[in-house]
């Protein structure tokens, strides 16, 4: 049986947030409250599949969110090169997930069929719910589905011996978490699923939402398909620097031998 080796890779935080931005209802809402911005990597001898891609310099400056290192450039002491990506496995087309697609021209992406028809369906003409998207990347996404380098999955779907896709929603409506063999048991990469350990330990909901129930189910699912709740790692926590080891530079973590302590709030 062969394991799968997983990296998380910071490219940006955003510092200046509250409690209020992280937990519908919390009664210390304006309490600081750091987030933390990731792609992850899994490797297998020489096999390689990106999990989403991150934003660039173009969207930060747009949105006024600046990120500490381009995403290609964070990838490089993995000895990754944007040009050799031929598979991103999509968590959902959110401008911090989906906004780097241009910069890997030869991948293949892996996404839920319900993600597509959000992001390119009347949902859009609400302001609201548009706003985490940016047109630019669902055109991206068109352009490549045009070219034959999309591959769609309706709820759960092996990708490869090893790694399987689970449209959970909640979030974005085909937002999916990853399912990945470890030495550590199976271990999920919840994305937006939980962007902390808080939302899914404590069972509160982040405030940017399509369906709260499937959100909250979610955290369930998460559970579920872990071999244990420490395998489950959140999208946004700056706590997945402090309980997992160091990797090959200081700005990426190595997540497949588990984590070095359990999870304290």
């Amino acid at each position: 049986m062969n394991n799968w080796e997983i990296h998380a890779v910071k490219y940006a935080d955003r510092n200046a947030r509250t409690r209020r931005d992280s937990f519908i209802l919390d009664d210390n809402h304006d309490a600081p409250h750091a987030m933390d911005y990731f792609v992850w990597v899994l490797k297998r001898g020489n096999e390689v599949i990106l999990v989403d891609t991150g934003y660039d310099s173009e969207e930060a400056a747009a949105r006024g969110r600046p990120i500490a290192m381009d995403p290609r450039e964070a990838l490089r002491p993995l000895d990754i090169t944007p040009e050799a990506v031929t598979n991103i496995i999509v968590t959902h087309l959110h401008y911090d997930h989906a906004g780097g697609l241009h910069m890997f021209p030869n991948a293949k992406l892996h996404m839920q069929s319900a993600e597509m028809a959000f992001a390119t369906g009347p949902c859009m003409c609400h302001d609201h719910l548009r706003a985490p998207f940016t047109a630019g990347h669902i055109c991206e996404v068109v352009k490549r589905l045009y070219s034959g380098k999309v591959v769609f999955y309706d709820g759960e779907a092996e990708i490869i011996d090893g790694v399987t896709v689970h449209c959970i929603g909640g979030h974005s409506r085909g937002l999916q978490c990853v399912r990945v063999r470890t030495a550590a048991g199976w271990m999920v990469l919840a994305s937006d699923a939980s962007h902390y350990y808080e939302n899914f330990m404590e069972r509160k909901a982040f405030p940017i939402v399509v369906d709260l129930q499937d959100m909250m189910d979610g955290f369930e699912t998460l559970e579920r398909l872990a071999s244990h709740p420490r395998l489950i790692v959140p999208g946004h926590d700056p706590l997945v620097r402090e309980v997992f080891p160091v990797g090959a530079a200081p700005h990426i973590h190595r997540l497949d031998p588990g984590p070095n302590r359990d999870i304290e709030l």
